[in-house]
């Protein structure tokens, strides 16, 4: 029998933890967010394991490992399209991430060492706690991460460097950790002045290539959208472009208008959720049911077609323009029928794609971010009224050029002067090594690519190999016993410095296309060192145009009539490439000191339909025994002059 002072404790512990219980939040909040009056972030490290291979150095061994990141609105204000930078700092590389997307949209596994942004998938927006009657599945967002890092040896944790939220109007302070988890209260800043929109909607940011997705229609089980491409870059371009993204909410494509799907394919619709719920839909007649569609521009001969063309912009074979060449062509337009799965069958239930890429046969590389929810976009009244037109929902997914990594480029730069008589070529795998191949089993891939006499320029590579070496043993230069891989690269360019003078100098560009299919409208861009660039006088053979406010760049395109450059013949042995050439010149006027032969003859920049090319890393070099310039030539008939005047007068 218990004693009765016993009985007493174990009824009040009953009844208080009854009480404790009454009160208590089914959801409860970390410790530290109950106190934070804005926007509370943390990223707690769950667990991580060590991974294959085993080695013994410990910064090389890698661990996997998983980590939570948290995103709680306990502000009074609606955190709009909020972004969440993790400073990761461990060669981190992630496999997985849900419950929102990385912000370049890059594919897993996406290498973040040096840190990366997250937003909003499913919850773009976080609402307060007052509108929602503390919903936290409303005012809060969890990422759920998995991955790889390397380094750290236990008992230490690997923390990132730093958490902050990037939402325009919020300050940050440094985060606290504890152990495995690190947190920190972010407020509203009070000296910023919030964009007031009627919509309420974000504005419309800039971009190289901005992708408007407008949806024009909305119906329970589907919706009609317009997707908008518009090149926003002075030097950007995109031909054939094909554009691809991820349907995240079992969505397909019924119909299309301006484009047309690369593969027609509806396997996934009969065999997946939209089969069990469209039982009477005959899919024979869908165009397109896969994740990730790939999406291209259709030709010109469908424009006026009734059922796929009669879309303004379309049917270019996927060429967009810079707007200095021609604004009429600097965008492509399409659209499509969507229909979407359970459980979004009403009409406000909307989401655009994700994972949003793009890239052409020979242009740019294009990295694009997230779809963010903008203003919606307006359009003329089709009847012909003076009226605007709203669509019902608009996004935006911006996408920048990035800057080629090495050997990932597809156009390459030779060197070559007058006053020597070999060329610099491209270098070695310029456009990328044939990795697996047998060629590379041949070839060195990592050596300095060899000079050339000048008729090699108009052989491929691979028939180069006999006059490379015949002109290094001319030459008394050095042959390796593994000579140099090619370059790879489907377009390359010559400049040639001409002349040097006193009061100018000229030079030559010659484009080489060694591709099967033509260029139209090509245009190249060549950037100088200040100094240099404001000389440019005039190109003859070319349209040119000095882009002062563009970094000083030399802008060319072909003459009308002659703006193709044509593809490789390849009915001669060896094959012969598309050529066009012209000369430029130059005033010293203004820059009466600068050194063609020392460097400042060469570009530091070329592109070629917005692609940046490969440029050799040295100059043609002057030979001692070349024959001097005009004004050296000038110099010295003015020595001899004086010498002889001074021998009549002495004698």
């Amino acid at each position: 029998m218990l004693n009765p002072w016993i009985c007493q404790l174990l009824s009040f512990l009953l009844v208080a933890f009854l009480i404790s219980c009454e009160g208590q939040d089914p959801e409860a909040l970390p410790p530290a967010a109950e106190n934070c009056n804005g926007v509370f972030i943390s990223y707690d490290l769950i667990d991580r394991r060590k991974e294959f291979p085993r080695v013994k150095n410990v910064t090389a061994q890698s661990w996997a490992f998983n980590a939570t990141a948290t995103i709680l609105n306990t502000g009074k204000d609606v955190v709009k399209t909020w972004q969440l930078f993790i400073g990761f700092q461990h060669q981190e590389i992630l496999v997985s991430a849900n419950g929102a997307i990385l912000f370049q949209a890059g594919d897993f596994p996406a290498f973040v060492g040096n840190g990366t942004t997250f937003v909003g998938s499913s919850i773009p927006d976080l609402e307060t706690s007052i509108n929602t009657a503390n919903d936290l599945s409303q005012i809060q967002a969890i990422i759920k991460l998995s991955g790889t890092q390397f380094g750290v040896k236990p008992p230490s944790v690997p923390m990132p460097k730093n958490i902050k939220l990037l939402t325009d109007g919020y300050n940050c302070p440094r985060p606290s950790i504890r152990k495995s988890s690190m947190w920190a209260c972010c407020k509203r800043d009070p000296k910023h002045k919030s964009i007031h929109s009627k919509t309420k909607f974000l504005p419309r940011q800039k971009g190289d290539l901005t992708i408007s997705y407008d949806i024009l229609q909305a119906y329970d089980n589907n919706y009609l959208v317009q997707v908008t491409l518009e090149n926003q870059s002075p030097l950007g371009r995109l031909d054939r472009w094909n554009l691809t993204w991820e349907w995240t909410r079992g969505e397909f494509i019924s119909t299309m208008k301006g484009a047309f799907p690369r593969e027609i394919d509806y396997s996934d619709c009969i065999y997946g959720a939209a089969g069990q719920y469209y039982k009477d839909m005959d899919f024979t007649k869908v165009l397109n049911c896969q994740k990730n569609p790939v999406i291209s521009d259709l030709p010109p001969q469908k424009y006026n077609d009734t059922e796929l063309g009669k879309i303004p912009f379309c049917c270019r074979n996927g060429s967009i323009l810079p707007i200095i060449m021609d604004p009429t062509q600097s965008k492509s337009v399409f659209q499509m029928q969507v229909f979407k799965a359970p459980p979004d069958l009403d009409k406000t239930s909307l989401y655009p794609p994700e994972k949003w890429k793009i890239m052409g046969i020979l242009n740019p590389y294009y990295k694009c971010g997230a779809p963010l929810k903008v203003e919606p976009s307006t359009f003329p009244d089709p009847r012909g009224l003076e009226a605007t037109v709203f669509t019902i929902a608009s996004w935006q997914i911006i996408c920048n050029i990035s800057k080629p990594v090495k050997r990932n480029t597809r156009c390459c730069v030779s060197f070559s002067a007058y006053y020597n008589d070999s060329v610099v070529p491209c270098n070695t795998c310029a456009c990328g090594c044939d990795e697996g191949d047998t060629k590379t089993e041949h070839c060195n891939q990592n050596a300095r690519a060899m000079l050339l006499p000048p008729e090699a320029l108009l052989v491929p590579f691979e028939n180069r190999t006999l006059k490379t070496v015949a002109w290094a043993k001319l030459k008394h230069l050095h042959v390796p016993k593994k000579l140099p891989c090619g370059d790879n690269c489907g377009v390359t360019i010559n400049w040639h410095v001409v002349s040097d003078f006193k009061g100018g100098w000229s030079a030559r560009i010659t484009l080489f296309n060694w591709q099967p299919f033509h260029f139209q409208n090509w245009f190249t861009a060549l950037q100088f060192k200040k100094r240099v660039s404001i000389g440019f006088e005039k190109v003859y053979s070319f349209n040119g145009t000095l882009l002062k406010k563009i970094n000083n760049t030399i802008f060319m395109q072909g003459l009308q009539g002659a703006n193709y450059l044509i593809a490789e013949d390849n009915g001669t042995n060896p094959k012969v490439p598309g050529k066009q050439q012209s000369v430029i010149s130059f005033t010293k006027k203004f820059t009466p000191y600068i050194q063609i032969a020392k460097g400042d003859g060469f570009p530091t920049k070329v592109l070629f339909n917005g692609e940046e090319c490969s440029i050799p890393t040295q100059f043609p070099v002057r030979s001692g025994n070349q024959l001097p310039n005009v004004y050296l030539v000038q110099q010295m008939l003015l020595v001899l002059v004086l010498a002889f005047t001074l021998n009549q007068i002495l004698y």
